[in-house]
């Protein structure tokens, strides 16, 4: 299984089932693409499936996965969402990139935000940051967290 990109918490995240049939642990296991880390007050079953949607983004970033893992934080859970789709992955992993913008941008606006070339942050934030979500910046970074895998 390969890593998964943490999703800000600034930016709001939405999960919701599929009718899709959930998949065994070991063959998510097997067959995961990648994925997004990302927190939710509700806990998921490994194997569920599920569509991650990010609504600052419009309504067609919505994005069919299956949860991963699942693991309790001190407020809600830590889910991941692995992808076996690779037009799916593709399409979370640019929106990922556009939601790291916004929240880089976000944090460096704060009060003084009409002073604050959005542009331009933006572009640094690409600078820095744009190769950490390549395919193989992402193979040779996986995240493998035994805990949180299926036996």
């Amino acid at each position: 299984m390969r890593g998964f990109l943490p999703h800000p918490d600034d930016v709001p995240v939405e999960l919701t089932l599929r009718s899709s049939p959930s998949l065994f642990r070991q063959r998510l296991h097997t067959i995961s693409l990648g994925g997004i880390a990302c927190n939710h007050p509700r806990a998921y079953r490994r194997g569920m499936a599920v569509e991650m949607i990010i609504p600052s983004l419009g309504e067609n970033a919505r994005y069919p996965g299956y949860v991963a893992w699942c693991q309790k934080q001190a407020q809600g859970y830590r889910v991941g969402i692995a992808f076996v789709d690779e037009q799916a992955l593709f399409g979370a992993r640019m929106s990922e990139q556009v939601c790291q913008i916004q929240h880089y941008c976000q944090q460096h606006a704060g009060d003084e935000a009409e002073d604050i070339d959005l542009q331009a942050l933006a572009q640094e934030w690409i600078a820095q940051h744009a190769n950490e979500f390549s395919e193989a910046s992402l193979e040779a970074n996986r995240v493998l967290q035994p805990h949180l895998l299926p036996l």
